[in-house]
């Protein structure tokens, strides 16, 4: 879900809300006098409190898993860029003959760059199976001594660590967020906001309020979707660490 589809849902979400609000003032006018009498406003009040803290705990849970996934994908990055820089090292110190192995580790780090940050591509994307080639190059050194095969070894475990934080990254694409219940959540609010309206008087302060309260609404719902893809959009996660670690490889 791209930021354009974020603001979509976000504008339907403040139409929902903000409409409610604007269908119960209209309603006010229709009610029967005796519908509107101190009982039935406590009633009604104590319905949107019910709604309202189930919207609340709703709310905060989606903020929460939004939030989770953004920062585990956003510390998964930064291993992934320190381990890319460590294994270039090792090979580094095993000789000329893994020279090989880091240029195409250098490519499968912009590999990666260009896949998950799409919009950044300022070059021409290596080939897709440069991560088989680049393991195929590590199985392919020839050791002479002891070094040199735990050398190796360390190389051979840290690629297969990184495979797997590459993999994560990418198969955590999808979205964390439950589409049914955001779906819930905004059902809530708009009978909530239409509670508000049927009960507040018909005047500007009220209907400004109701706006503004309407909009602060559906900008949470807009975090939300932002930082459920954290590689894109408006919160996306900085390519720096990744950059970063590209231009340190193969020196």
């Amino acid at each position: 879900m791209g930021r354009v589809n974020s603001i979509t849902i976000s504008m339907l979400v403040f139409g929902c809300v903000f409409g409610g609000a604007l269908i119960g003032i209209a309603l006010r006018d229709r009610l029967p006098q005796h519908h509107l009498a101190s009982d039935s406003r406590d009633v009604v009040k104590l319905g949107i409190g019910l709604i309202g803290t189930m919207a609340a705990l709703v709310l905060g849970l989606l903020v929460s898993s939004a939030k989770g996934s953004y920062d585990t994908q956003r510390s998964e990055l930064t291993q992934m860029s320190a381990n890319l820089i460590l294994l270039d090292r090792i090979l580094a110190h095993y000789g000329p003959e893994a020279d090989g192995a880091r240029k195409l580790l250098r490519q499968l780090a912009i590999y990666t760059l260009h896949q998950l940050w799409p919009e950044e591509n300022d070059g021409a994307e290596p080939p897709s199976n440069t991560g088989d080639a680049y393991f195929d190059k590590i199985q392919e050194l020839a050791p002479h001594n002891d070094s040199e095969r735990a050398l190796q070894s360390q190389a051979q475990s840290m690629s297969i660590n990184l495979g797997q934080l590459r993999w994560l990254l990418f198969e955590q694409g999808g979205s964390a967020i439950s589409m049914p219940m955001l779906v819930v959540l905004v059902f809530w609010l708009s009978i909530i906001f239409t509670g508000f309206g049927a009960l507040a008087p018909r005047n500007s302060t009220v209907v400004a309020t109701l706006f503004l309260c309407a909009l602060a609404v559906s900008g949470a719902v807009f975090l939300i979707l932002e930082l459920d893809h954290p590689f894109q959009g408006l919160i996306k996660i900085s390519s720096a660490p990744l950059r970063n670690a590209i231009s340190h490889l193969g020196k």
